[in-house]
C-alpha cells in the first residue's frame, strides 16, 4: 500500500503545535500513517488564510500527494487543486483533533442508517389550513420526520381532513391520522392515508374498510389482553400493523409502561411496535436532548420500530430532529456493539466531551510567540486567556478584562472584543469548545442557526481585518 505524502498548511502560531500533534500521531501508531511536511505560509490567524493567499505564497508541494489546510480556512478548494495538482482538503477546526481525524480514535462514524421510522404529529391540524399544514409538514421532514401525522381534536370537527391528506400525498409525505372518531378514521382511509391511530380490538373493524395500516392500543390504559387480542387478530388474517403499549408521563405509570413495552417485545419478537415519545419531552420541564437519549437508547435495545414524536412545548421545538440524531446515534453504536459515546456531538446541547484542548501551560506558550497587537482569545481550564504582544491575561468576567484591554476609545474593537470575551465566558462556564471567531455550537439546537454562525464569523474577520489596515 502505498504512503500519503501529505503536505499541511499553517500559519505562524500553529506551526509548532502541528508538527508536535501529527509526530504524537505517528508514534500512537502500530505502523506511519503517512509522511508529512509543514508549510507556513506567513499569516498569524489562520481563519484569515485562503485558497487564494495559499496561491500566492506557496511556491510548490513537493511530493505530496494531498493538501490538509486548517479547518478554518474559507473559499474554494478547487483552485489549489487546479494549480498544484494534487487534492486539497480541511482538517478539523482545532489541530488537537487530527488524532481522530486520521482515525486513532475512530473513524467518523456512517450515520446514514436507522431503524426506527418517525411519525411526526402535526397535534393542531384542524385549526391549520392545508396549506399550513404542508409548510409543517415540509419544516419536519428537513428535521428527519418520514410519516406526518395529523392529530384530530375531540368534538372539533375536521372538514378539510381528506383535502389535507391528499395534499400531502401528492407533495410526496406519507401520513397517518390520529381520532377517536370511527369517521374521522374511515374518511382518512379512503382518502388515502397510510396508518391510522390508534385502533383497538373494538375499533379494529375499520382495519377491514381501509387499506391503511393500523396502529393498535390497548383498549384501556395498560389493558395489554385487549392488545393481544387485537394484535393476534391481525396476525391471523395478515393485516399488517404496528402495536403500541403506550408510554406514560413520569409519576403516571411511566415505569410499568416501559416494562409493557419489554413484555410485548418478548412476546411478539418479530412485530412492528411505536413508542410515543411526547408524554416525556412535551411533559418534562428538561433538556428534550438527553430524554431523547435515553429514550432512543431504551428504543434500540427493545427493537422499537417508530415513534410518534411531537414538537408543541416551546422548549421541545427541536425534538424531532433530536429524535433522528439519537435513532441514527443509537443504530451504529449498536452494530458496532459499542457504547453510545464519541458519535458526535449532535445531542451535546450545553457541554462538550473535551471543551477544553489546550492546557493553561500550552497557551503560555502560544502567547509568548505573539509579536503584534491583535488579542488572541483562548479558554482552558483555569479560565479565558487575553494575550497579544503587550501582554497575557487570565480572568473570566469580560468587565475584569476591559480596564486592561485600552479599547476605551475604539468602539469596534471594543464591541468585537465584548462579544467574542461574552461567548468565551460562557464557553468556560458551561465547559464547551470555544474557538475565537466562531460561534458556540449547540448540538441540535444551531441546526437552524447556520446562517447566525456564517454572520458572526464573517464580522470577526471583517474586524480582523480592518484592524490589520489601520496598524
Amino acid at each position: 500500500m502505498t504512503t500519503d505524502h501529505l503536505l499541511f498548511v499553517t500559519g505562524k502560531l500553529a506551526e509548532k503545535s502541528l508538527d508536535k500533534v501529527l509526530q504524537n500521531i505517528q508514534v500512537n501508531s502500530k505502523t506511519p500513517l503517512f509522511k508529512y511536511r509543514i508549510e507556513q505560509v506567513g499569516v498569524s490567524v489562520a481563519a484569515l488564510m485562503t485558497p487564494e493567499l495559499i496561491a500566492k505564497r506557496l511556491k510548490n508541494v513537493g511530493d505530496a500527494n494531498k493538501m490538509i489546510l486548517p479547518g478554518l480556512c474559507q473559499g474554494d478548494l478547487s483552485l489549489l487543486h487546479r494549480q498544484y495538482g494534487i487534492p486539497a482538503e480541511r482538517g478539523p477546526e482545532d489541530l488537537k483533533d487530527l488524532p481522530q481525524y486520521f482515525g486513532q480514535q475512530g473513524m467518523k462514524p456512517d450515520l446514514s442508517l436507522h431503524s426506527v421510522e418517525i411519525f411526526a404529529e402535526i397535534v393542531d391540524a384542524p385549526d391549520l389550513s392545508p396549506a399550513a399544514i404542508l409548510a409543517k409538514a415540509e419544516h419536519y421532514r428537513t428535521q428527519g420526520a418520514n410519516v406526518i401525522d395529523l392529530g384530530c381534536l375531540p368534538n372539533q370537527p375536521f372538514n378539510h381532513l381528506a383535502e389535507s391528506i391528499r395534499l400531502l400525498k401528492s407533495n410526496g409525505f406519507k401520513v397517518s391520522v390520529d381520532s377517536i372518531q370511527p369517521d374521522e378514521l374511515l374518511l382518512a382511509g379512503h382518502a388515502g392515508a397510510d396508518y391510522l391511530l390508534s385502533l383497538t380490538e373494538k375499533t379494529l373493524w375499520i382495519a377491514d374498510e381501509v387499506p391503511s395500516t393500523p396502529i393498535l392500543i390497548p383498549a384501556k390504559p395498560g389493558n395489554m389482553a385487549s392488545l393481544y387480542r387485537a394484535i393476534e387478530h391481525c396476525l391471523k388474517h395478515h393485516k399488517p400493523f404496528i402495536a403500541d403499549a403506550i408510554l406514560d408521563p413520569i409519576h403516571f405509570g411511566l415505569s410499568d409502561s416501559i416494562v409493557r413495552y419489554h413484555q410485548l417485545r418478548k412476546k411478539y419478537p418479530d412485530i412492528n411496535i411505536m413508542m410515543g415519545v411526547g408524554n416525556l419531552t412535551e411533559l418534562t420541564d428538561a433538556d428534550t436532548t438527553g430524554i431523547n437519549a435515553i429514550l432512543f437508547g431504551l428504543i434500540s435495545e427493545m427493537n422499537i420500530n417508530a415513534v410518534l414524536a411531537t414538537s408543541v412545548s416551546p422548549h421541545a421545538m427541536n425534538a424531532i430532529a433530536e429524535a433522528d440524531a439519537a435513532r441514527r446515534i443509537m443504530y451504529r453504536a449498536k452494530q458496532d456493539n459499542r457504547l453510545p459515546r464519541g458519535y458526535g456531538n449532535r445531542l451535546l446541547g450545553l457541554h462538550d466531551r473535551k471543551p477544553f484542548p489546550y492546557t493553561a501551560a500550552e497557551v503560555d506558550e502560544i502567547a509568548v510567540q505573539i509579536k503584534d497587537p491583535s488579542f488572541r482569545i483562548m479558554v482552558s481550564e483555569a479560565g479565558v486567556h487575553v494575550f497579544n504582544r503587550d501582554g497575557h491575561q487570565l480572568a473570566v468576567d469580560p468587565f475584569v478584562f476591559y480596564p486592561k484591554l485600552g479599547v476605551e476609545q475604539d468602539a469596534s474593537h471594543a464591541f468585537y472584543l465584548g462579544v467574542e470575551l461574552g461567548r468565551a465566558q460562557i464557553a468556560w462556564q458551561l465547559k464547551k469548545r470555544y474557538i475565537q471567531d466562531e460561534a458556540l455550537t449547540w448540538g441540535i439546537a444551531l441546526t437552524d442557526n447556520q446562517q447566525a454562525k456564517q454572520n458572526h464569523r464573517q464580522a470577526s474577520l471583517a474586524e480582523k481585518k480592518l484592524k490589520k489596515n489601520d496598524l
